[in-house]
């Protein structure tokens, strides 16, 4: 791919997400409606790889018999390594950059977003007893994650919405 067709699929993606053009020149919309939907989708993004790694920790940590902590700490570790993979690679397909570049690119939103997200999900997950049922077939480890998983969501949406705004965070990977 020519540097300048990178530049062309570049520039469609961000209008597609964050951006409108208008006479040739690309405006944020992160103020609207338009910026809404956007913080959306990064945060939807953002909490498909935390889910996939939160939910494999604590079917982990619960079948094993791990004590809660040990439980969040294994959830949170896969939660960010699957998380981080997600976005680097999408950064990778989008914008054609090296792995070393796409972790550059997008290390600090995600910590973020994901930090947030995480420290949530957590919560209320252990507010509920999901994590302390015993057993991964019971009610009350299912309605932990449930519960947490919206909770994850509403928590990072407007820090992902504040992170798109200030250029901190890639937008829709």
């Amino acid at each position: 791919m020519t540097e300048h067709s990178l530049a062309d699929k570049t520039a469609t993606q961000d209008e597609s997400c964050c951006e409108t053009k208008t006479g040739g020149h690309a405006q944020h919309q992160h103020g609207s409606s338009t910026g809404l939907l956007s913080s959306a989708k990064a945060t939807m993004h953002c909490l498909t790889g935390c889910t996939i790694g939160e939910v494999l920790g604590l079917l982990i940590g619960v079948s094993a018999g791990f004590r809660p902590l040990y439980t969040i700490m294994l959830a949170v570790f896969l939660a960010f390594a699957i998380g981080f993979a997600m976005a680097i690679r999408s950064v990778q397909a989008s914008e054609g950059l090296g792995f070393v570049s796409a972790f550059k690119a997008i290390w600090l939103g995600e910590v973020v977003s994901m930090g947030i997200m995480e420290l949530v999900m957590n919560v209320v997950d252990y507010s509920v007893g999901g994590m302390q049922s015993g057993s991964i077939f019971t009610g009350v480890f299912w309605l932990g994650i449930a519960l947490a998983i919206p909770a994850g969501f509403l928590a990072a949406w407007p820090v992902n919405y504040w992170l798109l705004s200030k250029e901190i965070k890639k937008c829709c990977h």
